[in-house]
């Protein structure tokens, strides 16, 4: 392998040992300012999308010790890392393709364990993680809540009962 390959492949290697998730997308006739906006969307989640090489990307794929990819890289393809949210990233992808078919989601991998198409678009339905969380702290404090309406109610109805005795003509 070229000097230059060996840098490429060793820079994938980096990405996706940083990266709790990868997923592989194909490109296929997606202009450079559609792409560039893609880039954009991915960059607000906190994820990053870049073109490579399916020998490079295999090679690279197989020394990080994630998969053999062997028969699934296909065609022109790009690849979808980050450090944050993978269910931002996927519903970003899935936003974009939305709006332009050329952009085809094939894969991807979420620590060490494959996803197909279906997987990440399921990801992408989920709600954020700051909903999910206060969806959490909703149900956490559901209880204490009732609890303290409950233990409020006895004296609430002796005060009620106390004033309408006192508004009652002697």
């Amino acid at each position: 392998m070229r000097v230059e390959k060996q840098i490429l492949t060793k820079e994938y290697i980096g990405r996706l040992n940083a990266s709790p998730f990868f997923i592989v997308v194909g490109y296929t006739g997606l202009k450079v300012d559609h792409f560039t906006t893609l880039r954009k969307s991915l960059n607000k989640t906190g994820a990053e999308v870049h073109v490579v090489k399916n020998s490079i990307f295999r090679v690279a794929a197989k020394e990080a010790g994630v998969a053999d990819l062997a028969d699934t890289l296909t065609g022109q393809i790009a690849v979808v890392t980050g450090q944050k949210d993978v269910s931002a990233a996927a519903k970003s992808l899935k936003s974009f393709a939305a709006d332009n078919d050329k952009l085809k989601i094939k894969f991807g991998y979420l620590n060490n364990n494959r996803m197909e198409k279906a997987d990440l678009m399921t990801l992408a339905d989920l709600p954020s993680i700051e909903v999910l969380r206060s969806k959490i702290l909703g149900v956490i404090n559901a209880p204490a809540t009732k609890l303290a309406v409950l233990l409020n109610t006895p004296a609430s109805q002796l005060a009620r009962v106390i004033k309408a005795k006192s508004e009652l003509p002697a």
